[in-house]
């Protein structure tokens, strides 16, 4: 395989192959960003979903649902105790749920940065020059 051939990721892969040399800052920054837009997503996504459940289980206004679902993602606890049996389900469903989130977003933030460490380590020059 040539060495030109070796560079280029393929379009259905999110990394470059081991053998490939390691991508320059301005196109790794981008695959961070990339990443860092998705976490937002899942984070924007998951507050909505909390939200939605405060105003609908508990009758919250949408201000302090927002409170409440921002407080359990960011880790906190909620503000406003639930007083209903749907809703305190509905809190520690979404309890749960909020600490998966947080696994999730680490994970999707670390990867790009965790793979370019392990990829300069293991990378071997010579491999390039075949």
């Amino acid at each position: 395989m040539s060495p030109a051939r070796r560079q280029q990721i393929p379009r259905w892969h999110m990394y470059e192959h081991r053998g490939a040399r390691p991508l320059p800052w301005r196109r790794f920054l981008r695959r961070f960003a990339g990443h860092f837009a998705l976490a937002m997503g899942v984070i924007g996504g998951s507050l909505l979903l909390g939200m939605a459940g405060y105003v609908y289980f508990e009758s919250l206004s949408w201000l302090d649902a927002f409170l409440n679902a921002a407080m359990l993602l960011g880790g906190m606890g909620p503000v406003n105790l639930p007083q209903t049996p749907n809703g305190k389900l509905f809190a520690g469903l979404y309890a749960l749920y909020s600490g998966l989130v947080f696994l999730g977003v680490a994970g999707i933030l670390f990867a790009p940065v965790v793979h370019r460490l392990v990829h300069k380590f293991h990378w071997d020059e010579s491999l390039n020059d075949r």
